[in-house]
């Protein structure tokens, strides 16, 4: 699993790279044919993560542990300006919710993990393997709307 987390963990940094290119206005914008932005795609991968690997699996109780939940949440749209301090703050978050859900792992945190079905690719995950794997392609396919979002932002 250790080279899962790596690809995760680069996955982001990638997308945080194509966020430090663009102004806050283009990360903001939803372009024609698109009901979200390139930012909310982005907040989306940090809070959804999290949901899948605790509170989905019966890990934790609640989701009242994780940061921006109703701004990014499957089902969600973009209702406000995101400003620089909430960027900056899912760019950390990003990376370091990541290497707690590593670091839960190596220590056994996941035993009373309980399988789910998911909405978007309905299948059963049974392991919380699967569901790190699972987040590593969820992951790349919003950082593929993001790149195809900003061809279309002035």
């Amino acid at each position: 699993m250790k080279d899962v987390f790596h690809f995760i963990r680069d996955a982001r940094r990638a997308f945080i790279e194509l966020l430090d290119t663009l102004t806050l206005e283009q990360l903001n914008e939803i372009p024609t044919g698109f009901n979200n932005n390139i930012i909310w795609n982005f907040g989306h991968i940090v809070v959804s993560t999290q949901g899948l690997c605790y509170v989905r699996p019966g890990v934790r109780p609640d989701s009242s542990q994780i940061s921006y939940l109703s701004a990014y949440a499957k089902g969600s749209k973009p209702s406000y300006f995101v400003d620089q301090a909430e960027v900056d703050a899912l760019k950390g978050l990003a990376l370091s919710t990541i290497e707690v859900i590593e670091q839960d792992y190596e220590a056994n945190a996941f035993e009373g993990f309980q399988p789910f079905e998911t909405s978007t690719y309905k299948s059963t995950l049974s392991s919380i393997e699967e569901v790190i794997i699972t987040t590593a392609g969820h992951d790349n396919l919003h950082f593929g709307y993001a790149i195809a979002q900003k061809r279309l932002i002035k």
